[in-house]
């Protein structure tokens, strides 16, 4: 019997998604990604200098560097990149299914990215994600950002500790997470209610924050999905918050604290 088209159309995204590669660059995010027992690390590419300088990772994650005049460094990452002699090809991390990551903490929170495509934003998430003790950030395989030498350079490391998800559609993840008790919060600068006043008496809930990209902000169908709209609240009736300070202002206002 022949395998109909949708079938051999996912056989192949994952197959294609099993030979994705990642190249990470820059002191910090290759030191990070050495000594993560999870990361399959594939080649490292490095200058005399930065091997130096990662002698401890490097002997610790058991790999054989590259060694490459700085003047001809080979790697295959943009011209650009800030990459201070260092370079790691990597699989992409597996964090799990989303009742593995978000179930087991007492009051977890969850980030959810509606097309917050910028790299640079999505690393400083990440971050943020993690110094207050989100449980995941999850974003959409469309449309979201996906892990890149630039996104872990912004995460500055916590692009290994901090679980990233990406999911098929992000409405049912939200249904998903409201069937597991989660409390669903959808950032609206036109929203009445603020974050603090939507939270009376949820403390002790978890917790889900859906950001949208700057300018479109939310889709219609992640608005109609969530629990409740909410914004945050400001001194000023102007002016708007990028979407990675309005995702850390909001982690925190929804704390149990």
């Amino acid at each position: 019997m022949k395998k109909p088209k949708w079938v051999i159309e996912k056989e192949q995204a994952r197959k294609a998604s099993g030979a994705e590669t990642v190249w990470l660059f820059g002191l910090h995010a290759v030191r990070d990604a050495l000594s993560n027992p999870q990361r399959e690390k594939l080649r490292l590419i490095v200058t005399l200098n930065a091997q130096d300088k990662l002698a401890d990772a490097i002997a610790e994650a058991g790999i054989t560097p590259e060694v490459v005049d700085a003047r001809r460094f080979s790697a295959p990452i943009d011209p650009g990149s800030v990459h201070q002699g260092a370079a790691l090809e990597v699989k992409p991390l597996a964090w799990g299914s989303l009742e593995e990551v978000c179930i087991g903490r007492e009051a977890p929170r969850v980030i959810l990215l509606d097309r917050v495509t910028d790299p640079h934003n999505v690393g400083a998430i990440l971050r943020s994600a993690e110094v207050l003790g989100a449980s995941a950030v999850i974003g959409t395989r469309h449309h979201s950002a996906p892990e890149t030498g630039a996104l872990a350079k912004t995460a500055s490391g916590a692009l290994e500790r901090q679980p990233y998800l990406r999911v098929r559609n992000l409405a049912e993840t939200i249904e998903d997470l409201q069937r597991m008790g989660f409390y669903v919060l959808g950032l609206d600068g036109e929203a009445e209610e603020t974050i603090e006043q939507a939270m009376e008496g949820r403390r002790g809930d978890p917790v889900a924050l859906v950001l949208g990209a700057e300018g479109p902000g939310l889709r219609e169908k992640t608005k109609e999905t969530v629990d409740k709209l909410v914004k945050i609240d400001a001194a000023g009736g102007f002016g708007s918050l990028n979407v990675s300070n309005a995702a850390a202002i909001a982690l925190y206002a929804s704390q149990s604290h």
